[in-house]
């Protein structure tokens, strides 16, 4: 099994950047996101716990289940079923306020479940998965920081 983690610092409160990261309708306007869908709300609607949304990264298609929905600090998911040799254990997004700023921890644990070559693609995968949180997280930012005022 293995597990990605990656922290940022985001200068903004934890419900701006939790708000961002938890928007289903809008996850196209990160990098490598090439849309998404929601297939049944949760609780609270839309995105809460319960909630199944489809996550298109080409040529990947995630659905993903939310587990735990606790604005604005918490977010769990896990991908129940996915177009691709790959086992998900869950997800968690974490918000920590510190000093004005937003610390996201998002972790991630998963194995490939492919005799051989299964470690070799978890490496990959590995690689890719933290490139794709590091990539959101740095949208995120980037959005946040282009709507202060100057």
């Amino acid at each position: 099994m293995r597990t990605v983690k990656v922290e940022r610092g985001i200068e903004a409160q934890p419900e701006q950047v939790f708000d961002l990261i938890t928007d289903h309708a809008r996850y196209d306007r990160f990098r490598g996101i090439n849309g998404s869908e929601l297939l049944r709300q949760g609780e609270p609607p839309p995105n809460g716990v319960g909630a199944l949304r489809v996550v298109v990264s080409r040529p990947f298609r995630f659905e993903e289940e939310i587990t735990a929905f606790e604005r604005p600090t918490r977010m769990d998911y896990l991908i129940v079923k996915v177009n691709a040799p790959l086992e998900h254990q869950g997800a968690s997004i974490r918000l920590f306020e510190d000093r004005g700023r937003t610390i996201v921890d998002w972790t991630s644990s998963f194995r490939v479940p492919t005799p051989l070559v299964g470690g070799i693609q978890e490496r990959i995968w590995t690689l890719a998965v933290g490139r794709g949180f590091r990539r959101v997280l740095e949208d995120v930012e980037r959005m946040l920081s282009d709507d202060r005022p100057a």
